[in-house]
């Protein structure tokens, strides 16, 4: 529940995979190319793309909030975090969270009947909890090419015909909507990390870790929002509705 249980989700969480050097939930890299406004509205079947936010005045209030943690706690946080921490090291520890993470990937996986990638997930954590030193290290990628896939329950309920609902931005956690806050509740029990660190004060500690941790290796996707968007608010909103109906279609 990717964080004060994901705290990344805040807002560059959605966009991570638009932005430059994005690390992806299964720990590969990639780099993409900066993105543009119109970039962002490259997707598949346009004629389908609604945005419903009945909710827009309370949502651009939790926005606000958001954005205020973002600059005035969050970042400068991850900031002092990515100058203590070496870089190899940020990327274990986020190599060992996204492992305790596979359960919610390999049960949505086999929910959407891709028993292909639930074995892949599988083998992943298997080779990666043992060999990769209780997950800190990606040897299943690096030596074995097994690669993992980003499955949600959020995207389970859609591949089922769910539709999203209306959009949410969460207090912290940042866009949403209403399928996929139900998916966020139910891929929270699916976490090994709830299981790692029972107590609650531990649990959120863990979390608040880290996202932390995947905020340092942010390139400011954030910022570039920020700077180049007439009105940032809309434009992670549509950004977010269609990454997300992008991810249920796969």
């Amino acid at each position: 529940m990717k964080k004060l249980l994901i705290l990344i989700l805040l807002i560059a969480y959605p966009l991570s995979g638009l932005g430059e050097d994005a690390i992806d939930p299964v720990g590969s890299t990639t780099t993409a190319a900066p993105v543009s406004d119109d970039d962002l509205f490259m997707f598949d079947d346009m004629e389908e793309f609604i945005v419903a936010d009945p909710l827009e005045p309370i949502n651009r209030g939790i926005f606000w909030f958001n954005d205020k943690l973002y600059f005035y706690l969050l970042k400068p946080v991850a900031r002092g975090y990515r100058r203590i921490v070496p870089k190899m090291m940020q990327v274990s520890v986020q190599h060992f969270f996204n492992n305790l993470e596979t359960p919610v990937r390999l049960v949505n996986s086999g929910l959407q009947f891709r028993f292909r990638d639930a074995g892949n997930e599988l083998l992943r954590f298997a080779v990666n909890t043992t060999l990769g030193i209780g997950g800190f290290f990606d040897p299943a990628k690096e030596h074995f090419n097994i690669r993992g896939k980003d499955e949600d329950t959020g995207q389970t309920l859609g591949h089922y015909g769910l539709g999203p609902g209306f959009y949410l931005v969460l207090p912290v956690l940042g866009p949403s909507n209403l399928r996929d806050g139900i998916g966020l509740l139910a891929d929270s029990r699916l976490d090994l990390t709830s299981y790692a660190w029972e107590e609650n004060q531990d649990y959120l500690g863990a979390k608040v870790v880290d996202a932390i941790n995947e905020l340092s290796l942010d390139k400011d996707t954030y910022e570039g929002i920020k700077r180049d968007a007439l009105d940032p608010y809309l434009f992670v909103r549509d950004a977010y509705i269609q990454y997300r109906q992008n991810k249920v279609r796969n």
